[in-house]
């Protein structure tokens, strides 16, 4: 799952963060929970896939730090 945030709300998601003492990745994650609509089931088989995937490689958290502020475009460099 992809979530597209424009900058004006991913400050407003960051400033919630900030002041609740949790991260943006946590409230998206709780508004996910809270709006997802499908049955346990199809829950679960989501799971079962994503845990079936096969692992892929990943750099060291400093490339890793890297390759995502490029693919944002360096937006939220300072955070």
């Amino acid at each position: 799952m992809q979530i597209l945030l424009d900058e004006d709300q991913y400050a407003r998601l960051s400033r919630r963060a900030k002041a609740e003492g949790r991260s943006v990745g946590a409230l998206i994650r709780e508004a996910v929970d809270f709006m997802w609509t499908a049955g346990d089931s199809r829950k679960a088989e989501a799971a079962a896939a994503v845990l079936a995937a096969e692992p892929m490689a990943v750099g060291s958290p400093d490339d890793l730090a890297r390759e995502l502020d490029g693919a944002r475009g360096g937006r939220f460099a300072d955070l």
